[in-house]
């Protein structure tokens, strides 16, 4: 199965600037994101389809050589791809640590600890009796 173009993906043409990439990526990975389409295998793909477009098209040495060259240029250096699908490194915890970017870093962290401290809280015995 050949793969789609990075630009296609993002719905963004070949001129976009970073900030332009970014606003896509944001929109793409939202609207397929695992946890508003839980058990969408389609979903889950299309979402780690952007995540490896976003790679790519927001570092400018990786852009330039897609550009260049197409996937060729991007998949032999051992970055691009997920496991599973045809190779590469990215695993879900890349992606996620993507985000930081996006919405601010360590956003997903923030929120655990939260969630963490709050569940400790009211469910501890020791804060009951205080």
């Amino acid at each position: 199965m050949s793969k789609r173009d990075f630009y296609e993906i993002l719905g963004v043409g070949k001129g976009a600037t970073a900030e332009e990439i970014k606003k896509a990526y944001r929109k793409v990975a939202m609207q397929f994101h695992p946890d508003r389409n839980p058990g969408d295998k389609a979903a889950e793909e299309k979402f780690k389809e952007a995540a490896e477009a976003y790679e790519i098209l927001s570092d400018a040495d990786k852009k330039a050589q897609y550009d260049r060259y197409g996937h060729a240029g991007v998949s032999g250096q051992g970055r691009g791809g997920f496991s599973g699908a045809g190779g590469g490194g990215m695993n879900m915890e890349d992606i996620f640590s993507q985000f930081g970017d996006i919405f601010g870093d360590d956003v997903f962290g923030n929120f655990w600890r939260w969630s963490a401290r709050r569940t400790w809280r009211t469910k501890s015995p020791r804060c009951a009796r205080q």
